[in-house]
């Protein structure tokens, strides 16, 4: 049971059994709730800005399809008789989700551009282009960092999750084995060396790059997703069979008296 304050005496009471349970709840619910919504948000963002128009685009393309077949006389925006049998033709086949495939296929082939030589050679200048611009180079760096960290495939390889003695002997960092030391390091140490990034909180895109002894590291069973979670949360996402058995961390209450010493509040255990 948990020790309860020194001041009051009181118990526990519903509002502090639904305090705990709801944000116990809260934190359960949100994650799913959170991916679904961003998911949603993008299907709605690609459906609306490139969806739609290229659905207007290809029944323009069938609308003078038609026209030519019809015989019918060239105009730029297609007779009215073509666009409600085009119209019709969309609505018996429900056809509007065609807009949403070409639209994938469209980034698809935008993809494929762009890695090949021109097309990194062309994206380069653009890129620079933007960087000139006044209002777009104080946004699209940062833009471009978050996207690159989501959608593009890391940079860096990394063979497995280690515990290292940095920034100082007795403090512990997490941290990723990127390669073996450099040659002329080892060599002049004369013992095997890791090349480790330790990321940075709450940003692990950027940190700090170290080679140490191999000796002078632990393996931690943590999967690399799992070491970036970590560091993100500030330490409080832990898988749980790295996680501490035993009680929780006690927090200091201050005494509601003034001039009292502070009391020790620990939560409930789990099922108590």
């Amino acid at each position: 049971m948990s020790t309860k304050l020194q001041d009051s005496g009181a118990s526990p009471g519903f509002w502090h059994d639904f305090r705990r349970f709801f944000f116990r709840g809260l934190a359960a619910v949100l994650p799913p709730l959170l991916t679904i919504m961003i998911l949603v948000y993008v299907f709605n963002f690609v459906q609306d800005k490139l969806g739609r128009p290229i659905n207007t685009a290809a029944k323009w393309v069938v609308v003078q399809v038609l026209g030519i077949r019809w015989g019918l006389p060239f105009e730029p925006e297609g007779t009215e008789k073509a666009w409600l049998k085009v119209e019709e033709i969309w609505k018996d086949y429900s056809l509007s989700w065609i807009g949403i495939v070409l639209a994938l296929i469209v980034i698809y082939i935008i993809g494929r551009f762009l890695a090949s030589y021109v097309g990194r050679a062309i994206w380069r200048t653009l890129e620079r282009a933007l960087l000139r611009a006044p209002l777009i180079r104080t946004i699209y760096p940062s833009v471009k960092t978050v996207t690159d960290f989501l959608l593009s495939k890391p940079a860096i390889s990394v063979s497995r999750v280690v515990a290292v003695e940095y920034p100082r002997k007795g403090v512990w960092s997490v941290g990723l084995v990127t390669n073996t030391g450099m040659k002329t390091l080892a060599e002049a140490a004369g013992t095997e060396l890791l090349t480790i990034f330790v990321p940075s909180s709450p940003t692990p895109i950027t940190g700090y790059t170290i080679t140490v002894r191999r000796e002078e590291v632990i393996d931690l069973s943590m999967t690399v997703d799992e070491a970036l979670r970590f560091t993100v949360s500030g330490g409080v996402l832990i898988p749980p069979p790295l996680q501490m058995e035993g009680t929780p961390l006690p927090s200091v209450q201050p005494a509601a008296h003034g001039g009292g010493e502070a009391t020790i509040k620990q939560e409930e255990a789990d099922g108590e």
